[in-house]
């Protein structure tokens, strides 16, 4: 799309996404953010329009970021830890869903009230199904 992976690194040790290490990457950064600081400074007819603009920068930046990223080349050893690093993500992200989901549950339970966050639960219900899925699909694929 607008940005070209060997521009890029994949981001290791502070959460998930790209990093410049180029200065066309650093451009191309500086860039999606002035046009962020752009939106939001620049007067429109009404407040509508510069959300709308907003929306459409930032989903493009989304979508091409998404893109630079399964197209980044990764060789053998750097599979595996990503995978390895995912994987223990996951499971803390999911540690502290179950335990957000307790916490909600014994609150509720303390107001005499039958209360669990949904959106807790579906996000639980939405990793199992993930998971069962690509269980299903690598079974297959072998």
């Amino acid at each position: 799309m607008i940005g070209k992976p060997q521009w890029f690194g994949r981001r290791k040790y502070g959460g998930w996404g790209v990093f410049p290490k180029t200065w066309q990457g650093w451009v191309y950064t500086v860039v999606f953010l002035a046009g962020m600081f752009i939106i939001n400074t620049v007067p429109f007819p009404a407040e509508k329009y510069r959300n709308i603009a907003f929306v459409i920068w930032a989903v493009i930046l989304a979508v091409d970021v998404v893109d630079m990223m399964i197209r980044l080349p990764l060789d053998e050893r750097e599979k595996v830890h990503e995978a390895i690093a995912e994987r223990n993500a996951l499971w803390v992200m999911l540690l502290a869903l179950v335990i957000g989901l307790g916490y909600k549950a014994a609150a509720a339970a303390m107001d005499n009230q039958v209360y669990v966050d949904p959106v807790i639960i579906a996000a639980i219900a939405v990793g199992l199904i993930a998971k069962a899925c690509t269980n299903i699909y690598l079974e297959r694929k072998d």
